[in-house]
Formats: structure tokens, sequence, C-alpha cells
């Protein structure tokens, strides 16, 4: 993979962090792709228009999905439908599709429901550290997806996909290890878990479960010699994530980016512009 696709990543998910939740009109390009990722910890719609550039993001905390699986239907399909609204405020327009994804190892129609349900078309679904690995145009590599509530592996060879794997455990996690170790509410650990790097303790605590989430990487790459590890979802973003990797990993590059967390839904919606260009 050259750098110029991780520098062009890197400036996207910059954009992102500046304009997420920001409602305010815009004029409406040509052509714009909307990407939706139904996470764990939250949900985010990004909106790109023809040149990859974002143009539209918005993100919910929401306890909705847990291990791939919507325990609250309703409100999921209530934050995707604000979410589809508060885009076509921003750009003017009606919008009829959208691309979402799906951790690897569970039902697409999960997503595709829910997504449906606000009155639009799913035109395209994908697994969601394939998204990235598509997005960063890897060659060999393997990205790890660290949501809520799993560990997903894509292990890319010869720019394809060979295998892509899952696991249950991810940053809930953390939370969980969290409050316990601090005896308090899980909400309150969720909040502790995103200070991780102002506090020691807390980066502690989370040690345990990030070193199981790098063995569980090691496990599903232990048949496959990828030459780097891309980190992205929420979950990397804990403090001393990618130290661990490394010292799990010391042969392998990993390589992380500068806002991880609205890296899927930037792939997501990317897809999208990959697709029309094959077409």
């Amino acid at each position: 993979m050259t750098n110029q696709y991780l520098e062009q990543a890197n400036r996207n998910l910059l954009i992102i962090d500046e304009i997420v939740n920001d409602e305010t009109a815009i004029d409406t390009p040509t052509d714009w792709y909307v990407g939706i990722d139904l996470g764990t910890a939250d949900i985010q719609t990004v909106v790109i228009d023809g040149n990859g550039t974002p143009i539209a993001a918005f993100l919910d905390w929401a306890d909705v999905v847990r291990d791939g699986v919507v325990v609250d239907y309703v409100g999921a399909c209530r934050i995707v439908r604000d979410h589809l609204e508060k885009v076509q405020h921003k750009l003017g327009v009606q919008v009829e599709e959208a691309i979402t994804s799906y951790p690897p190892g569970t039902d697409p129609r999960i997503s595709i429901n829910v997504v449906e349900s606000a009155g639009i078309v799913v035109s395209h679904v994908i697994d969601e550290p394939s998204s990235v690995a598509a997005l960063l145009h890897i060659e060999n590599g393997a990205v790890v997806d660290v949501g809520g509530g799993t560990t997903g592996t894509a292990i890319i060879e010869s720019g394809e996909l060979v295998t892509s794997l899952d696991e249950p455990s991810g940053g809930r996690h953390v939370s969980l290890a969290i409050a316990g170790g601090m005896a308090i509410e899980l909400e309150q650990a969720e909040i502790q878990k995103r200070r991780s790097h102002e506090d020691p303790l807390v980066a502690a605590m989370a040690k345990p479960v990030i070193e199981k989430m790098s063995d569980i990487v090691a496990e599903h790459i232990s048949d496959h010699q990828p030459g780097s590890i891309y980190l992205t979802g929420g979950g990397t973003l804990i403090a001393g994530f990618a130290g661990i990797f490394r010292k799990t990993f010391p042969e392998l590059d990993v390589v992380e980016l500068s806002r991880a967390l609205y890296l899927t839904p930037l792939a997501i919606a990317s897809y999208g512009l990959a697709i029309r260009g094959e077409e």
C-alpha cells in the first residue's frame, strides 16, 4: 500500500472530526454517497462527495447493538431515521439509498433491516474490516476493527480478502472491567474509558482486556503472514492499545489512524464510490 491512501484517509478523518453533528446546510454536490455504521457503542452516518471528501457526519452514542445483534431495534431505527433527516436537511436532497456494513460472521440482514426501516434502499453491504481494507487499498495486511462488542480481523493477500473473522471482545468488555475495578455503574465506566489517556489507573484496568484482543488477532492471523496490522474502531482509542499490539506483534508494522472512531463509517460510504468506479 502506498502512503497516499493512508494520508488521504487521515485527512478525511480530521474533516469528519470537524463537521460531526453539524447540521448547517451546504451546497449539494452532484455525486454523494451515504454510509451507515451500526456499532455496539454508537451509530454513525457519513456522507462523502464524488471525490471521497466527507461533507456530512452524524454520531449518536447508543447501546442498541451487542455482538453484532440489534437488542433495541426500535431505538436503532429511530437513530438511523434521525440521521437521515439531518442529512436531507443539510444537503437539501432526498436520500433514497445508503450503504451499510455488518460484523464478520453475523447476518447482514440485521443491519439491512434497520437501515431499510427508514424507508430507503441498502444499495450495498460489506463487512466492516473489509470496507476499511478497500478504503486503504491494502495489498497484504490485516485490518483489526475493534468495536464496542467485537474484535474483527480481515486478512488481505495480493489485494484480495482471504478471510474475515470476528470474536465477541471489544470496548464494552473494557468498560465492564473498569466498572468492576472502580465499583461504578457501566455508564460511568464508559465515560472513564473515553478519558483513559488522562488516567493511568483506567489504562491499567483496560490492559488485560486489550491483551486478550491481541491474542484473538494472533489466532486470526496465525496461518497468514500480513506485513502490517491496521487498527480501526473506537475500541482502539483506549490508552495503550497500539503499544500492546506492537508488543504482541514486534515483527509487524502496527498502523494507527488519526481519528479511528470514524474510520469504518468513512470506509462504508467510500465503498459506494469504489463500486461506482468499477461499473
